[in-house]
């Protein structure tokens, strides 16, 4: 049985790879913001058998983190998935900026996924994999502007999950970048091209054949590198 923690479970990619990982037998700590509201959820948890259950974690808050790492016992992880995130500021920004948001979405993207890891390192073992969504508009090669704060944290994100890929590397613990597709989430809207079921499927395999040597690298959940 894989030990797998997501951040971000409560809907979208987050709640699908839940689902997807409580039907193969995994057990799963399912990571959100705010229990209470996550309907669905909990009603996966319901008939799950004890195999998934539900924590409170708000990734912008360091107490948050630590409780809701704490929460889950302290056994080891097998998978860890930084999934939560918001999308911000998406009215033009060259012009002007909303401070705070734009603080937010750094503190939730960019710091967030850092304080999970450090919430789980303790049980990290040997061939534990790190997976973080991060997203195609992290790449230099993004061909489009606007989204400056959400870029800014997603470029962040890439280049600073390299350095903790190496300095994990003697540990033997992989770290994954991965862009999930433009999907049909609350963020990505109903016209995006593909659902939350095909991303997840696509992340899983993508975590499952991570390896050491491509560890810190960039790439799209179909399998292919992603440029950056």
């Amino acid at each position: 049985m894989t030990n797998v923690a997501i951040t971000g479970a409560a809907r979208g990619i987050g709640y699908e790879l839940a689902r997807q990982h409580l039907a193969q037998g995994d057990r799963v700590f399912a990571l959100v913001r705010n229990p209470g509201s996550a309907e669905a959820l909990n009603r996966l948890a319901a008939g799950s058998g004890g195999l998934l259950t539900v924590h409170a974690m708000d990734v912008g808050d360091d107490a948050s983190v630590r409780a809701g790492a704490a929460s889950t016992g302290d056994g080891p992880i097998d998978v860890l998935y930084n999934v939560a995130g918001v999308t911000g500021v998406v009215a033009p920004e060259l012009d002007g900026a909303d401070w705070a948001v734009f603080d937010d979405v750094i503190n939730i993207m960019l710091k967030g996924p850092l304080r999970v890891l450090h919430g789980f390192l303790p049980r990290l073992a040997p061939g534990a994999k790190v997976i973080n969504i991060s997203s195609q508009l992290a790449a230099s090669t993004w061909p489009y502007g606007g989204f400056y704060a959400y870029v800014a944290a997603k470029a962040g994100l890439n280049r600073m999950m390299r350095s903790v890929a190496i300095d994990l590397r003697d540990r033997g613990i992989v770290v994954g970048n991965l862009h999930p597709g433009y999907v049909q989430t609350d963020m990505g809207g109903p016209e995006a091209d593909i659902t939350p079921e095909e991303s997840a499927a696509g992340i899983r395999k993508m975590a499952a054949e991570w390896t050491l040597e491509r560890s810190g690298d960039f790439y799209k959940w179909n399998g292919e590198p992603h440029a950056w």
